[in-house]
């Protein structure tokens, strides 16, 4: 069904490509699926990653807002009425009520890591700060989260494979969500294949954050 593309019933065009699998990454996060087996909703914060999501699904539909159920402030939202669209995302371990459940996502693999860096603007972060503990020592994380352990580990296991990285899952089974956290050397690796060139889709404040991380890791380099 993935390479069929477009019906003559459906709104989007079903063809795995770097766009297609970056919208997916974004709606495994920040989307879920209606229980009324027809309806696919995603949600943000940021217009731009809503922008992002409607190009690279090329949709067009209303952007409406609704209220954060975690701290109540307001956040964008987009619907879309797609019945063989939503039919597709479950076939690739996409479900309704989603969040502590889902697992395996079935992506080709060709596009894996523009669908991981739909998962890193989605529910990711970064974060770098000076090591106090060791003279001119910087450091950063690259961090992927996720309420359902399986599919953290499910991520863990395919980045190793492509990526020939371990990181490091934190959060225990009790907790509302877990996070798989790679540092320095290991998330330069992830880095350098989610961002292959320079016109990949990507929330920009988050790939900003990276490059000056990055320019500084660089000018610690050429200095010792």
């Amino acid at each position: 069904m993935g390479k069929r593309g477009q019906t003559p019933q459906g709104k989007v065009d079903i063809r795995w490509s770097a766009n297609f699998a970056y919208a997916i990454g974004l709606l495994v996060t920040d989307g879920n699926l209606s229980s009324d087996g027809r309806h696919i909703i995603f949600v943000s914060k940021d217009m731009e990653q809503i922008n992002n999501f409607l190009k690279c699904l090329k949709i067009d539909v209303k952007i409406g807002k609704t209220i954060s159920g975690y701290d109540g402030n307001f956040s964008h939202r987009v619907q879309l009425g797609d019945v063989i669209f939503y039919k597709f995302l479950e076939s690739i371990g996409i479900k309704a009520k989603k969040s502590r459940t889902i697992g395996n996502i079935l992506v080709d693999k060709k596009y894996f890591f523009d669908y991981l860096r739909g998962c890193f603007d989605g529910d990711g972060c970064f974060y770098s700060y000076w090591d106090p503990r060791w003279r001119s020592s910087h450091m950063f994380y690259l961090e992927f989260t996720s309420a359902s352990f399986d599919h953290i580990i499910w991520l863990q296991d395919e980045i190793k494979k492509y990526a020939k990285v371990n990181g490091h899952i934190s959060g225990r089974k009790k907790k509302d969500f877990f996070q798989l956290k790679y540092a320095k050397k290991e998330a330069m690796e992830i880095i350098k294949k989610m961002y292959y060139n320079k016109k990949v889709v990507c929330l920009s404040r988050k790939k900003i954050k990276i490059e000056k991380a990055l320019k500084i890791e660089e000018k610690q380099q050429k200095q010792y």
